[in-house]
């Protein structure tokens, strides 16, 4: 349960299908992160896990301003808990000038299709994250209050759906400060690891590279290593075999070596059956852990990803294929898992023994009561379990504003459960 000097109506007022609020924090615990038989892995890099000569500090995160009260804006089952008595809608946010954004819950402005996010840890009420452009490598640290920032710049071509789709904390970040990305190159898709002022070095090489279907994710799985999503490459068959890295979730560890404990001693592969991963998140406490697939044609699709098991039993599925990206699991504050896609974000209802207890519903989509969209989201990354960042893509295929694309936070407030079945 958050603890609150003051209680608003969250940063992002109008928003979710979820109870939403604007605090000035006092967090009564720290901040948390979110957290193949005959495979060959062929870059499995060696070198320094600490980034020389710095020093960490918390991300410097920022102070909400004006206030109002928690507000629930759900229709029914599902689509959100019911957090305290119903307010007086919001007075409407100026559309932006130019790069200037009115919306608070906006912290970065007039980036290039923002497809991979990673919240950062911090202290008291400064949230923060870096931002990646899929199609210039360019890796910023937005933060709230503050001018978005150069953080990195990786080498990426994005041809088709590749360039830099993912990004990840190193499991050990506040020690060591390395970051993990996926990236596309002119041979192959690959992870590397970077930090601020050092040059990107491969971690994991030779995934192998199409004309579609260069997707990838990355999440700490939360015992030290990493899990890493993988596209088919725009070969469907590759998702099954066993010798090819495509269409995949691996688990290695920080160097590229299949990780300890997977289920065939000596393979990364930690389950079969992608084909264009949009992201992967997992719970706080690592129980429950998730991956969300757009293939070519069929479905999409989110996954209930359990060690050795194949990717053929979805969680739940969407015929109408609203490009699935990343997700964060809100189930332990309010039954939700949530998941960007084109048309605004996915409330996943689900109990804590991980099933999915009824229909999805759409926020963020212009047309809830709250009436608030900003456009095709696609990265999503937790900070705490009661926040999470999200990245827009309004300029590949959207309809941009003056200030997109776009880093926004996103607010859940804590219930102690979630909804139950239809």
């Amino acid at each position: 349960m958050i603890t609150t000097v003051a209680t608003y109506q969250w940063l992002t007022p109008r928003h979710l299908g979820w109870g939403i609020m604007r605090t000035r924090f006092r967090w009564s615990a720290p901040l948390a992160l979110l957290a193949c038989g005959g495979l060959v892995l062929s870059g499995c890099a060696r070198f320094d896990d600490t980034a020389a000569g710095q020093t960490f500090t918390p991300a410097p995160v920022p102070s909400p301003e004006s206030p109002p009260h928690i507000q629930e804006h759900g229709d029914g089952p599902g689509s959100g808990p019911h957090t305290g008595p119903a307010q007086a809608p919001p007075s409407p946010v100026p559309p932006p000038q130019g790069c200037k954004d009115f919306d608070k819950a906006v912290i970065a402005t007039c980036l290039d299709t923002v497809a991979a996010v990673a919240g950062l840890p911090g202290e008291g009420s400064a949230p923060a994250a870096l931002a990646g452009e899929r199609k210039t490598g360019r890796v910023m640290l937005a933060s709230s209050g503050h001018d978005a920032t150069s953080f990195a710049q990786l080498d990426v071509q994005a041809d088709g759906d590749g360039g830099l789709t993912s990004l990840a904390l190193s499991p050990s970040y506040v020690e060591d400060q390395l970051v993990f990305a996926y990236v596309t190159t002119a041979s192959d898709n690959r992870v590397v690891r970077f930090a601020k002022g050092q040059a990107p070095k491969p971690v994991l090489t030779g995934i192998p590279k199409g004309a579609t279907g260069n997707r990838g994710a990355l999440a700490s799985d939360g015992s030290g290593s990493l899990l890493v999503a993988t596209g088919d490459a725009g070969n469907p068959a590759a998702a099954a075999d066993p010798n090819s890295l495509a269409g995949k979730v691996l688990r290695i560890d920080v160097s590229g070596k299949p990780a300890t404990g997977n289920p065939t001693p000596g393979s990364a592969v930690y389950a079969s059956g992608l084909h264009s991963p949009g992201g992967i998140c997992r719970s706080s406490d690592g129980k429950r852990a998730w991956v969300t697939d757009h293939p070519a044609s069929g479905p999409d699709a989110v996954y209930r990803l359990q060690s050795g098991q194949p990717l053929s039993a979805p969680a739940w599925t969407w015929p109408d294929r609203p490009s699935l990206g990343g997700c964060v699991d809100f189930v332990d504050a309010n039954g939700i898992l949530g998941i960007a896609s084109s048309t605004g974000l996915q409330n996943v209802p689900v109990n804590k023994d991980g099933a999915v207890t009824g229909k999805p519903t759409v926020t963020l989509d212009g047309k809830s009561k709250a009436a608030t969209t900003y456009g095709r989201l696609s990265a999503m990354s937790m900070i705490n379990p009661q926040l999470a960042v999200a990245g827009t893509v309004n300029k590949d295929g959207g309809k941009p504003v003056s200030s997109d694309d776009r880093v926004v936070l996103i607010v859940v407030s804590d219930t102690g459960g979630g909804p139950g079945k239809d």
